[in-house]
């Protein structure tokens, strides 16, 4: 059987939107501004006792912002991906290296000679 009218789903007789009459008054607040690098603004809502942060990630681009609109953050700086041989030739210079490559082969000569070949 097919419901009629116009009645509206879901809700009673006397709801409504809530006010700040039942719900009671908002805490007080402060709007803080920060600035990025990019030249966004974002405008953060915080209570009054709460000390703002130095610091606020932009919700745009997510670089860094500060309260300074004259002096934003610059962008962190990126590092590019290294790979295992690049850490090794930071801890190694190429006359380590040498020395201990030769090391290597000679041990595994010694083993290929004398038929302990280990793979």
């Amino acid at each position: 059987m097919a419901g009629g009218g116009n009645a509206i789903r879901g809700s009673r007789v006397g709801a409504g939107p809530m006010g700040e009459a039942e719900r009671g008054d908002a805490a007080p607040r402060q709007a803080v501004t920060y600035f990025c690098s990019h030249e966004h603004r974002s405008v953060i809502t915080l209570a009054i006792e709460a000390t703002p942060p130095d610091s606020w990630d932009c919700p745009k681009c997510g670089l860094p912002a500060s309260l300074d609109s004259d002096n934003p953050p610059p962008a962190p700086k990126i590092e590019p991906y290294k790979t295992h041989l690049a850490y090794v030739k930071e801890r190694r210079s190429d006359q380590e290296a040498q020395v201990i490559l030769d090391e290597a082969l000679q041990l595994l000569r010694s083993r290929r000679k004398s038929g302990d070949i280990i793979f």
